[in-house]
């Protein structure tokens, strides 16, 4: 672990799994490492009532229906869809689902616009391709098709980021289920195991950049992923992912409840008036989601241990805030400046606490970006 920038879920999390599946006597489908039950139980954490003897960490934090309804879809044969806005936790359910089935997240394709078939398929390993002819010893399998021959869960990131010809060659993989090999005579086609599954994500506001064909709509459960509107919620998923960062540094700083708040409501602040605007250029570019809201925690907890007095403090805090959210200038920072002035200024003169340092400290990291 130690050695590693970030693990997959499956090395992070891999002591919990083995207790896991050592005392998971339920029905499992195809080679699946846990049942669905206890899959479950993995992503959302344990209760009381689960009767276990530990206590399991709640990973991903979301709707229980959600979680369900993504596991009985890969029970099935048909592949899995997660579609949602930026930040909703797609991707992360996508790899801790993989993990806990098949322990092996790593089988990812990344959708771009130069992903090509080969990336989905195989590609040859051209210097043995030259001195003993196209084989299997010489093929290079994708992540996909090494999926399909260990029966494992292949993952699929951006999917509406590739481009339709990519798009058509995963709807033969996903309908019958193997891929034929051309150039080889003998043993040509690759068929998939009982247990390969493929688990897509797509970013709702990717909507129009390469659009799914209808086809490739059937071969897929949708399951959407909703925004995180709920104050609580989002402050068990920012604390959690804070948490983490913490450890993985080894940094001992504390982070205040009250500016755990001041951070919330002014995520929540923003996207009410970027629901209410007019136009574009009275939105910030940001899609103000929990990764980016996160990603303004992170920023001022390492500034804070590196260069500050080892305390996180508001003037910190604003300043992040104000550097990870002013992308266009100077659009964004009329925009945040607004907010100061029109929100956080009355704010600090009736509630206090926090808030006048917040101000303070978002006016001179405007001031050092005009």
């Amino acid at each position: 672990m130690s050695d590693l920038l970030r693990a997959p879920a499956e090395i992070k999390y891999a002591e919990e799994l083995d207790w896991l599946e050592s005392v998971d006597d339920n029905p499992k489908p195809f080679a699946w490492r846990l049942s669905p039950k206890m899959l479950r139980l993995f992503i959302l954490g344990s209760e009381r009532a689960d009767g276990l003897d530990r206590e399991i960490s709640q990973k991903w934090f979301g709707d229980r229906s959600i979680v369900e309804r993504a596991i009985v879809t890969l029970a099935s044969d048909r592949g899995l869809l997660l579609i949602g806005d930026p930040g909703t936790g797609k991707s992360w359910l996508a790899e801790l689902l993989a993990a806990a089935i098949s322990r092996n997240s790593t089988l990812v394709v990344q959708g771009t616009a130069g992903t090509t078939e080969d990336h989905i398929k195989y590609s040859w390993n051209v210097s043995m391709v030259i001195a003993k002819g196209q084989s299997r010893e010489s093929m290079i399998p994708s992540p996909i098709m090494t999926a399909m021959e260990a029966g494992s869960i292949g993952r699929f990131e951006e999917l509406t980021r590739s481009t339709s010809d990519v798009q058509d060659a995963l709807i033969s993989i996903l309908s019958e289920k193997y891929i034929s090999v051309p150039e080889l005579d003998n043993d040509g086609i690759v068929f998939a195991k009982p247990g390969f599954s493929v688990i897509a994500t797509a970013n709702s506001r990717d909507r129009g950049v390469n659009d799914l064909s209808s086809a490739l709509k059937r071969r897929f459960n949708f399951v959407r992923i909703p925004v995180v509107t709920n104050k609580k919620s989002e402050a068990e998923i920012v604390r959690f992912r804070t948490e983490e960062l913490l450890r993985r540094h080894q940094i001992e700083l504390d982070v205040p409840p009250t500016l755990l708040d001041v951070l919330l409501r002014s995520f929540g602040d923003l996207r009410a008036a970027a629901a209410s605007a007019g136009s574009d250029d009275e939105k910030l570019e940001s899609a103000l989601s929990t990764a980016e809201q996160i990603g303004v925690l992170e920023d001022a907890v390492l500034h804070s241990n590196f260069f500050g007095e080892r305390a996180l403090t508001a003037r910190t805090l604003a300043s992040s805030l104000v550097g990870s959210l002013a992308r266009r200038e100077p659009e964004d920072l009329a925009i945040l400046n607004k907010y100061l002035h029109g929100v956080v200024e009355p704010r600090s003169k009736d509630e206090g606490g926090d808030w006048p340092e917040f101000l303070d400290g978002g006016r001179d990291a405007i001031a050092t970006l005009s």
